[in-house]
Parts: structure tokens; sequence; C-alpha cells
């Protein structure tokens, strides 16, 4: 497959790449996930009538949304607007985003047959999402725009389960009972994983996050042997591109160190974990990225700038020992109901440490 880039931007100068690859920036940079949309009633007023879905193919409506907040808070970097079933929408899995519930899947994937027949994604199927990295690289200045996608487990555990579970108990019976089925699905997945985000660093993405959002359902040794080869493959497959690789999953502080070998050059910590402790677990050479709870946010202003300051203090002796840099973000996404009032308190606080 060809990974011929656009020219990419220059940006010697932006703090979340500096803070990403060891360099020394010029403030703590910070940004948050989901930022794009959720929160803010300029998100609802444009998406309204509009289906998850859809949205995520509008290429004006994904550049408009992921600029938001970019516009109100300040932050450092962009995310781009999508969802992590995206490709898998476009190779022709039929899937919807139910409102309250999250993806659902037609025929949910459980024997060797329904592996194979799962269907390839061509990068021309995500032509709106290409095109709508074009027009934020021409709006976004000085500021890098993060693409990302579903890491392959995540993306299984949606496609054996048909959609989101509390325990996840399909997928693990698949993994411990038919090893051979799962290992062709993840291997599936992970191709696709790696056209998706090869898309995307050839439409001027200027880093990649791989998020594996159900990671933190499984054992450190399930995770090693289930699942680490194959986001390791997709990290290794997107190093090429010469751009930072962010890695993140929620509940994960016990795996912190395995995810830490997959390749990524930050890796997320969500806000159950210190961030000097998941330094030690993640190992030397590594950015970390996080970790305000996204329910702090509610606490009031007070409480807020407590926390703020001690992920801050944290990080600080993280970056006295193992750590390489610090992206100041929340341990998960924004929650719907946040004030975006506070997120923007929270960059300029973060900003005048």
């Amino acid at each position: 497959m060809s990974t011929d880039l656009t020219p990419r931007r220059l940006l010697p100068d932006a703090p979340f790449l500096a803070a990403a690859t060891g360099r020394i920036p010029s403030r703590r940079p910070v940004w948050f996930q989901r930022q794009a949309g959720r929160s803010l009633p300029e998100y609802r007023k444009v998406r309204a009538g509009i289906a998850m879905l859809d949205s995520c193919f509008d290429a004006e409506l994904v550049c408009e949304i992921t600029m938001q907040p970019v516009r109100r808070h300040g932050v450092d970097a962009a995310i781009l607007f999508s969802d992590i079933v995206v490709p898998l929408k476009a190779a022709g899995v039929d899937l919807d985003i139910v409102p309250g519930t999250g993806p659902v899947i037609a025929n949910p994937v459980r024997s060797v047959a329904d592996v194979k027949a799962l269907p390839r994604l061509l990068p021309e199927q995500v032509g709106a999402v290409s095109r709508g990295i074009g027009l934020l690289v021409d709006e976004l200045g000085e500021v890098p725009l993060i693409g990302f996608a579903g890491a392959p487990f995540t993306l299984a555990s949606y496609l054996v389960e048909g959609g989101p579970s509390r325990n996840h108990e399909r997928t693990k019976a698949m993994m411990h009972s038919d090893p051979t089925t799962w290992h062709a699905l993840l291997g599936s997945l992970a191709d696709l994983t790696i056209t998706f985000l090869q898309a995307q660093l050839r439409a001027g993405v200027d880093a990649v996050q791989l998020f594996d959002s159900w990671a933190g359902f499984l054992s450190l040794a399930e995770y090693r042997e289930f699942v680490l080869p194959h986001s390791t493959r997709v990290f290794a497959e997107v190093a090429g591109a010469g751009v930072p690789r962010a890695h993140f999953g929620v509940g994960t502080g016990e795996l912190l160190g395995a995810m830490g070998e997959a390749g990524a050059d930050v890796v997320g910590v969500d806000w159950r974990i210190p961030l000097d402790v998941a330094a030690e677990r993640v190992g030397p050479g590594t950015a970390l990225q996080g970790n305000l709870d996204p329910s702090v946010l509610f606490a009031g202003s007070a409480a807020v700038e407590k926390q703020v300051r001690r992920i801050v203090a944290e990080a600080d002796v993280a970056l006295a020992g193992n750590a390489t840099g610090h992206i100041f973000n929340l341990g998960h996404g924004v929650l719907p109901e946040t004030d975006p009032a506070i997120l923007t308190a929270v960059v300029e606080l973060v900003h005048s440490l």
C-alpha cells in the first residue's frame, strides 16, 4: 500500500508537537478528548437534524466541527471530528450509531465465515474524511491536527457483541475458545485501521491517536496475547510518516506498561492513575497525556483549579523521571453537559502554569 504523503505543514513551534516528541514546548500544551462537539452549543446547532454518521462523511461539516473548540478554547491541538466506527461503515459494514446507545451492528461477527466476509477498506471510501482534513489544514494555521482511529480490539468488541457491552462476554469467549478466528478478525481490523490512518496521514494530519476504548476490560495476560501484537502492527505501519503516535484506553492502569510497548510516542492516562505513577509503569522514552477526571469539571472553579494544579505537579515529577513530555488533557472525553466556559478556563490556567 502506498504511503506517499502530501507536503506536510512545518510547525516547529507547536507546543503539542514539541511535547509529543521529547522537545521542550514554549508552554504546556492542552487539548481535550471529544472536544470536537459534545458540549458546544454551536456544535448542536450545526448538527441539528443530521445523523452522526452523516456528519462524519460531510467534509465541510467535519471541518467546521473540528474547528469550533479551537476557536472557542484556544487549545493547542485539534482532533478530527469522526467516530471509531467510520472506517467500518465506509467499508460497507451494516451498522448505525443509535442515540443513547452507540454503535449497533446489524450482523455481528461470531464465526470464521463472518470474519472472512468482512469487507476491506479502500482509501477512496473515506474520501470525504480526507477532503475534510484538506480543508482543516488550510484553516488551522499553526495548530496541529490529530487524526485517529479505533484500535483493532475495540472495533472487534463492537463487531462481536453487536454493540456496546457491559461485560464483553462474547468477545472474551471468542478470544479464549477460538484464538485462530480471533487473531484473523484482529488482523483484518488492523488492516482496516492502517488504511484509515494512512489516508488521514496522506491528507495532512500532524499526529495520530489510536483509541482502545474497551481494553481496560482485559487482564494483562489477555492484552499481551490477544491484543498487543495487532496494535503494535498498526503503530509500526504508520511510523514512516514521521508524526507523533498516541495510544489511549480507559481503565488501563494495569496495562500501561504493555501499551507503552506497542510503539506509541505518547501514552494517554485516564484519571485513575497519577501521572508520576503512570510514568513508572509506561517506562522511559514516552510522553504522557492526561489526566483530569471529566466529572471534576462539574465541581466548580476552585475544585477544578486544585485538580489541574495537582495534575501539573504530578506531571512535573514524571518529567523529572521517565516521561519525555506532558500534554494536558482529560482522563477520558468531554461529557455532553460540561460548561464550555470551564474548558476555556482550564486551557488558560494550564498555559499560565
